[in-house]
C-alpha cells in the first residue's frame, strides 16, 4: 500500500509540474537533487561544477516534463538526463578526444586518504583520463551495455571495452599503490 501511495504522490507532482506549478517543481527538486548531484559528481571533479550541471539537468528535466511517459522509473528519466548533461559538458570541453588511447599513471594522481572508503574511490576516479572515466561510469555505475556506450560516445564497441579493460586497470594499480603506500608508511 505504501509504494502505491509513493507512486500517487509522485505522478501527482509530475503533473503538477507540468502544469509549471512551482510549489511541485520545488518538491521534485528537493526530492532528487541530492541524487543527481551524485551523479553529476561522478563525470565532474568540481563539487561546484556538478552543481551547475546539475541545476542545467533539472532545468532540462522542467522543460521536457511533459515527455514523460510514465514507462519506467521517473528517477531513472531524470537520471539519463544528468547523464546526457555531463556528457554533453564534457564532449564541448574536449571535443577533439574523448577517448584516451594511453595514459600513464602518474604518482601524483594519487590522492591523500583521510576520507572514507566511498571519497578515496571517487578521488581515483577523478583522475582517470575522460575516455576511462566516461565508459567505466556508463558501464559500472550507470550500467549501460558496451553497444549503448559505443552509440552514446560516438566510438566502437571494442573501443569501450578496451577503455573499461584500462579504467579497471588504472584504478587497480593507483589502489595497489595506495596500500602499499599506508602498509610500508612511504
Amino acid at each position: 500500500m505504501k509504494i502505491r501511495t509513493l507512486h500517487t504522490k509522485e505522478q501527482r507532482l509530475i503533473e503538477e509540474a507540468v502544469q509549471q506549478k512551482r510549489a511541485a517543481q520545488q518538491q521534485l527538486f528537493n526530492l532528487y537533487s541530492p541524487k543527481m548531484l551524485g551523479v553529476c559528481r561522478q563525470y565532474v571533479k568540481d563539487v561546484h561544477h556538478a552543481e551547475d550541471l546539475m541545476l542545467t539537468g533539472f532545468l532540462k528535466v522542467f522543460n521536457h516534463l511533459a515527455n514523460f511517459k510514465h514507462e519506467g522509473s521517473f528517477e531513472g528519466w531524470i537520471r539519463r538526463i544528468m547523464v546526457n548533461t555531463c556528457i554533453s559538458h564534457l564532449r564541448k570541453k574536449n571535443p577533439v578526444q574523448l577517448v584516451d588511447e594511453d595514459f600513464v599513471f602518474n604518482d601524483q594522481a594519487t590522492p591523500n586518504l583521510e576520507s572514507t572508503a566511498v571519497e578515496d574511490l571517487q578521488k581515483l576516479i577523478d583522475e582517470l583520463p575522460i575516455g576511462y572515466k566516461l565508459v567505466f561510469n556508463l558501464y559500472a555505475i550507470e550500467g549501460y551495455k558496451h553497444s549503448e556506450i559505443a552509440q552514446e560516445l560516438n566510438i566502437t564497441e571494442s573501443t569501450s571495452k578496451s577503455q573499461l579493460f584500462k579504467a579497471r586497470k588504472w584504478l587497480q594499480t593507483a589502489y595497489e599503490r595506495i596500500n602499499t603506500t599506508i602498509v610500508h608508511g612511504d
